[in-house]
């Protein structure tokens, strides 16, 4: 495999991850997007702002390409986890919109550099900070598959809808009556164990 095919398919699993983030928002209402369900928070639309964010920052000041829009919630004293969260003035449009610049910049970087080309993380201590674009494009794909997953599960307990993509959920297509026995099932062994 060359360096191009390489590049190629790692860029190809970013774009799906991507893809499999977002389409958990489709169909939800304003209060279904930003509702927390989670002990720590964790809500669809802020996810979607938190993986626009990290992208903008690791494909562009890590490679001296530095996205041209500002991101307050990310500036240095600001609140923890503001970027995990969307205010009443941010809109669904706004945060989707910002998702889709920082893809598009991150895009110009993949395609513009090699899998070798350096930069520096800023905000990882000196001794870690130095990483290639082949590091970078794997680090994001982790990112963005762990809160794609994040999103599969937030999704599932908002309606009921779950899987990969809406050509393909990953998910047997089994009925309701299954997965209630199913679960049921489960729940049965778990409570086995029990000391």
């Amino acid at each position: 495999m060359t360096g191009t095919d390489a590049k190629d398919d790692l860029h190809q699993y970013l774009r799906e991850a991507r893809e499999a983030l977002l389409w958990k928002l489709d169909g939800l209402s304003e209060y279904d997007l930003r509702r927390p369900l989670t002990p720590t928070g964790t809500n669809l639309l802020g996810l979607i702002k938190h993986v626009a964010s990290v992208t903008a920052g690791y494909f562009g000041a890590v490679f001296d390409r530095p996205f041209p829009e500002p991101m307050p919630w990310i500036e240095s004293g600001r609140d923890e986890n503001d970027d995990m969260w969307a205010t009443a003035e941010e809109s669904r449009e706004q945060i989707i919109g910002l998702y889709h610049r920082a893809w598009a910049h991150a895009d110009e970087t993949i395609e513009a550099l090699p899998l070798d080309a350096t930069g520096r993380v800023p905000w990882w201590p000196a001794e870690r900070g130095g990483m290639t674009l082949h590091r970078i494009l794997c680090h994001m794909l982790s990112e963005i598959a762990r809160h794609a997953g994040h999103a599969d599960i937030v999704r599932e307990l908002i309606d009921g809808s779950a899987g990969r993509r809406p050509d393909n959920t990953n998910i047997p297509p089994l009925n309701e009556q299954w997965w209630l026995d199913y679960h049921d099932r489960l729940d049965r062994t778990a409570r086995a164990t029990r000391a």
